[in-house]
């Protein structure tokens, strides 16, 4: 469903992304291109038990925050090692050396977040309008 100013993308359950997404690595899924984003991209992932990224990656604008939903793991950056679980968050640096594993008993699930590092002007609190509007749902 997509309307003059939102994108709905139904992807389905989280525990089925090794399953349904190999584009391009399975367990990953990305939402650009699928919602049109045009300030970030963002991805949804499921990380095997056992499983790993099998290389150090960095960035050449982008920071990204990684959001740990569900399962174990390590997530290393710049040769340091953090333990991660459900309610972890990580922001990496574009220039931070990173990858992680799935050191746990069960997948890992995660999101993760990419924006150009330093383009946020405004948040939530100077950016928000509160409409003069009353909310009405239909029944």
């Amino acid at each position: 469903m997509n309307g003059n100013h939102f994108n709905v993308l139904e992807s389905g359950p989280i525990i089925n992304l090794l399953s349904m997404s190999k584009d391009p690595i399975p367990g990953k899924l990305f939402l650009k291109d699928k919602l049109g984003l045009t300030g970030m991209e963002v991805s949804l992932n499921q990380l095997p038990e056992g499983g790993s990224v099998p290389f150090y990656h960095t960035h050449r604008e982008n920071e990204e925050l990684y959001l740990f939903i569900g399962g174990q793991g390590q997530f290393q950056v710049d040769g340091q090692i953090v333990d991660v679980k459900e309610g972890t968050a990580i922001r990496v640096s574009a220039e931070g050396e990173r990858t992680l594993r799935n050191n746990g008993t069960g997948d890992l699930y995660f999101i993760v977040i990419q924006v150009q590092a330093g383009s946020l002007r405004q948040w939530v609190q100077t950016d928000g309008v509160i409409l003069d509007k009353p909310v009405t749902w239909q029944e």
